[in-house]
């Protein structure tokens, strides 16, 4: 039998977590609690959860500072950010410091235990794709039995959700995907609206990692009103 997936919720408020324990528990999950951003953090680095379930506003330490700890100690669990505002750039930020997905509440329970799924299934399509050590243009090379991306020989940092897109980019050269499509075959869920913009940031902050003038791109290009390509020169 496969071994649980296990959850980790980071979330102040107890009600909150008891409803996500309840379902994360019926739908097969095991699930891990911490109530601040403190005790959070020590949970994450010492179970190694798959997935972290992480709220902005906490006692202790804010969401944000525990995403981009765990980033910074080179962390790739799939983090999903709760905020209670609609603000955008809250949603940006988490983005951009390392945060694969959010989520605003109220949520559906029905919507969190999809995004939840939709995370945590490492693409398994898209590492099938790429061949086991594939260049990818000029001085990128991705590696596939090991999950890392490197550029003139030296490792880059990579988010999972980061990896994944390039990796899917890559395997189809020269095909150009909307943000739609990307949603769908990388993040796993179709979802239109401002979910675009978690396209448009993870774009930007894998150029950031890959290329070597990043407002110039050559690897990862516009079709403008069209979406994004992999070029292969």
């Amino acid at each position: 039998m496969d071994q649980k997936k296990r959850v980790l919720i980071v979330e102040d408020e107890k009600n909150i977590v008891d409803i996500i324990r309840f379902n994360l528990t019926r739908e097969g999950f095991a699930v891990l609690e911490a109530y601040d951003g403190e005790a959070g953090l020590a949970l994450a680095r010492a179970e190694r959860p798959d997935l972290i379930l992480l709220d902005v506003m906490m006692p202790k330490m804010m969401g944000f500072d525990v995403c981009k700890a765990l980033r910074e100690e080179g962390d790739s669990v799939p983090i999903i950010i709760l905020t209670a505002r609609e603000e955008e750039e809250d949603k940006v930020l988490g983005l951009e410091i390392g945060a694969d997905d959010y989520i605003t509440k109220p949520f559906s329970m029905r919507e969190l235990i999809a995004r939840v799924r939709a995370n945590i299934r490492r693409t398994a399509m898209v590492a099938a794709s790429v061949e086991p050590a594939m260049s990818a243009g000029g001085a990128l090379t991705i590696n596939a039995e090991n999950n890392q991306v490197y550029k003139h020989g030296a490792a880059l940092e990579l988010t999972q959700r980061e990896y994944e897109l390039l990796t899917f980019l890559a395997s189809h050269p020269d095909k150009v995907f909307s943000r739609v499509d990307l949603m769908e075959q990388v993040w796993n869920y179709g979802y239109v609206g401002d979910d675009a913009r978690t396209v448009d940031v993870t774009v930007r902050r894998l150029r950031e990692k890959i290329e070597d003038d990043p407002a110039n791109p050559t690897l990862i290009l516009t079709r403008r009103g069209v979406g994004y390509y992999y070029s292969a020169h």
